[in-house]
């Protein structure tokens, strides 16, 4: 039996992911200000949709470690994997990701977030 469950482990990970979801939108919204497109206001509205969704969700998250005394830190970080630090219940689990399933696993959670926005305007 795993010594954090796989229920904590998901909010655990979205602790990784979201913020790293926030910042690719964060930036992305800079680039639709400040480019030269002839209608931006669909393109920010949609981003700042996303960007809403994210920041709930994140919150949620925040609010239900700190609620059942959860931490993470960054642990190393290689060419290859960067290493999360999860503590919960008394235990310590060391976790290596691949760089290329986070990188992965945010555009996945980027076009769901998008795709929720979207619904929202119509």
């Amino acid at each position: 039996m795993p010594l954090i469950s796989q229920e904590e482990i998901v909010h655990f990970e979205n602790a990784i992911y979201l913020p790293m979801v926030l910042i690719v939108l964060e930036r992305d919204r800079l680039l639709f200000e400040k480019g030269s497109f002839k209608l931006n206001r669909p393109y920010l509205e949609l981003v700042e949709g996303a960007i809403r969704h994210v920041q709930q969700e994140l919150k949620e998250t925040k609010v239900h470690m700190r609620k059942h005394h959860m931490k993470m830190f960054k642990g190393a970080r290689d060419d290859t994997f960067t290493e999360f630090v999860f503590f919960h219940g008394g235990y310590e689990d060391h976790r290596r990701y691949l760089n290329v399933r986070l990188r992965n696993r945010v555009e996945e959670l980027l076009r769901m977030y998008l795709a929720m926005a979207n619904r929202e305007m119509r």
